[in-house]
């Protein structure tokens, strides 16, 4: 050890000037020391306030790991080994916690304490012992004063001895307060020294413990586990850099699409339209009156759910319903100047929403969908086929498992010819491109061909010009049927019922893409003579078929109302011409069908009577002797309640 410098006691008393300036020299070291020493004891709270708070952090990242399986996460799936994980380390952290508590109790014992300590004894001891040393200067030099100003030539004995013994007390507090003052300093020489290094003693030790502790207590278990986990996370992060990667490719790709796709109404001349959607989704412009003659337009997003029309505001956690489709109609509009604009109209009538659409893919599409929702093509076994079937004119396929069509008599050579024996024919050979639609009952689809013809052109409901309006009283069937006209057309062949679904097919088409939603209304009159379509309202007969002259009729199995027949009639110039009718029944179209099959079988009997009294046995008749239809016995009253979409004649 250096030798240090000290006070010489025994100067103490004399207290002469060089004894003064060794002191200043000793004051100021200490006063050095003290600042030092503040300085020190700042940092070392600050290290053992982060211990503290290291054992608070501690606990609460304990408590957090096991809050991570209380957390619902609407992506947490999978999760099981992250949990699992996070529970064996949050018993790790609260074992830590033991440890790093342990630390800070013995970083307050061994670190800080003791420059508390050597800061309020030894440095308060010195600055108090220096006010004492300076306050006993003081006053001896005041005695010292007042006793060299003692009279020389009127001495006072009595006083001189007070004054003298004045000083003498002065002097002796002095040399006392000085002896105690250097021999503080003295002593502070080698005690900094100990308190400067005795708090890192106990820091370094704590430290070493809290390490030694620490890797006892989980080196040897602990291996495993830390293996484990950074194999698990290795993993997870190969996963991460597989997945970054298929992103980046996946975004270049889709960065490096044409610019079409971030144009609206790029393909305006031909755009790609799929007219076979059941649902649809996007964003759509709605109308908003503000006003009696203002209006605003919101743009939102729109989807379809089931034979609904949804509505959901970006940011919003789900869509609330718009429109019912049921039944709804949709037709282009022209609104305040704008582009691609359609409206939805209930079945009422009453004019619904309107939208607008940012193309004309997106314009046709929404129609296109909306119309079949509202056909509810959404409710059958396979909507696919069913929009195809309704909708798409191009890509239709024609599919064995429609339904079958009943089977028809020959009625010249008895023959009987299954409906399915002829097998599927090509769409040209049953109709021919371009042929012409009606959709209103008043004019005949082959009124068109007639045109091209020449000479006489017969009814082509079968009618001579002096048949009677009433069918006749001895009919053995009179059976309504409440039914709406679609659509008829020309037809080159009735040798399958292929071709009435094709004929079906394309009239929904047509009337899909031209939006007519129109229909007439009529009461179909199945008897044993003929079908007649009578006026709901006048009961006037619109138009009247022989039975004779069908020669096909089914109804759709994917869509059981729609019900369509082939009429062959020959012409005075020896041609004959066919065409085929399509309606849609408020009843199951198979009833129809099994009506006229019935007067068709009447017909056929007629021409034997023991066949007629057989038939007549079989099917139940009306109190007027009329047949009566079989799958009507339970549901006449309650079809007659119902608006009369059935009743007998």
């Amino acid at each position: 050890m250096p030798v240090v410098d000290k006070l010489l006691l025994e100067e103490a008393l004399q207290d002469s000037p060089q004894t003064r300036s060794l002191l200043s020299v000793f004051e100021e070291d200490a006063g050095t020391l003290t600042e030092y020493t503040n300085q020190l004891l700042q940092a070392m709270q600050r290290v053992y306030g982060a211990q503290n708070e290291m054992c608070l952090a501690t606990q609460q990242l304990s408590k957090q790991l096991l809050a991570y399986e209380k957390q619902h996460f609407a992506l947490g799936k999978g999760d099981e080994e992250v949990i699992a994980t996070l529970h064996y380390f949050s018993k790790v952290v609260d074992e830590l916690n033991i440890l790093h508590s342990e630390l800070a109790k013995q970083l307050a014992d061994t670190m800080v304490l003791p420059i508390i300590q050597f800061r309020e004894k030894d440095l308060t001891e010195v600055s108090t012992l220096k006010d004492l040393f300076g306050l006993a200067s003081n006053e001896h030099d005041v005695s010292m004063a007042k006793y060299s100003r003692l009279p020389k030539r009127k001495e006072n004995e009595k006083l001189k001895a007070e004054v003298a013994k004045e000083v003498a007390n002065a002097r002796r507090k002095q040399h006392l307060s000085s002896l105690q003052y250097y021999c503080a300093l003295n002593a502070l020489q080698y005690r900094k020294r100990v308190a400067m290094m005795e708090p890192m003693l106990g820091y370094t030790r704590g430290q070493i413990t809290f390490f030694k502790k620490g890797a006892e207590m989980f080196s040897k278990r602990m291996d495993s586990f830390l293996s484990s986990v950074s194999d698990m996370v290795q993993s997870i992060q190969g996963e991460l850099d597989a997945e970054a990667e298929k992103m980046r490719i996946s975004q270049q790709d889709l960065i490096a699409v044409n610019e079409s796709v971030y144009t609206p109404d790029s393909d305006v001349i031909s755009p790609a339209i799929n007219r076979n959607l059941i649902q649809k989704a996007g964003y759509l412009n709605l109308r908003n009156k503000t006003g009696l003659v203002t209006t605003t337009w919101e743009r939102l997003y729109f989807f379809t759910q089931g034979g609904n029309l949804m509505c959901q505001p970006r940011g919003a956690v789900a869509g609330g319903l718009i429109q019912d489709l049921d039944n709804c109609s949709v037709m282009a509009v022209d609104c305040e100047d704008r582009r691609y604009c359609f409206q939805i109209t209930t079945p009422t009538g009453k004019a619904g929403i309107t939208l607008q659409a940012e193309s004309k893919k997106e314009y046709e599409e929404w129609i296109c969908a909306i119309n079949n929702i509202s056909r509810q093509i959404y409710l059958t076994d396979n909507p696919e086929v069913g929009a195809c079937f309704h909708l798409s004119i191009h890509s239709f396929n024609l599919l064995s498992h429609y339904s079958t069509c009943q089977t028809v008599k020959n009625m010249e050579n008895d023959e009987v010819i299954p409906s399915g024996s002829a097998g599927i024919q090509d769409c040209t050979q049953l109709i021919a491109p371009g042929t012409p639609i009606q959709f209103d009952i008043v004019l005949p689809a082959m009124e068109f061909l007639d045109q091209n013809r020449g000479g006489r052109r017969a009814n082509p409901f079968g009618e001579s010009e002096d048949s009677s309006k009433d069918e006749e009283e001895d009919s053995l069937l009179q059976q309504m049927f409440v039914v709406r006209f679609l659509g008829s057309m020309a037809v080159q062949s009735d040798e399958t019922c292929e071709v009435i679904y094709e004929a079906m097919r394309q009239v929904l088409a047509a009337r899909a893409i031209h939006n007519i939603f129109r229909m007439t209304e009529s009461h179909l009159m199945v008897t044993s003579k003929n079908l007649r379509l009578i006026d709901p309202q006048t009961q006037v007969t619109r138009a009247s078929f022989e039975l004779t002259t069908v020669t096909q009729f089914a109804a759709h199995q994917e869509n059981r109302r729609l019900i369509g027949f082939v009429i062959h009639l020959s012409e005075t110039l020896g041609e004959e011409s066919m065409s085929a009718y399509v309606f849609e029944s408020n009843t199951e179209g198979e009833k129809i069908c099994y009506a006229i099959s019935l007067g068709k079988e009447i017909i056929e009997a007629q021409r034997d009577p023991e066949a007629l009294a057989q038939l007549m046995k079989s099917v139940p008749l009306t109190n007027d002797g009329k047949f009566m239809l079989l799958n009507d016995l339970s549901e006449e009253d309650g079809t007659m309640h119902e608006g009369g979409e059935e009743s007998e004649a």
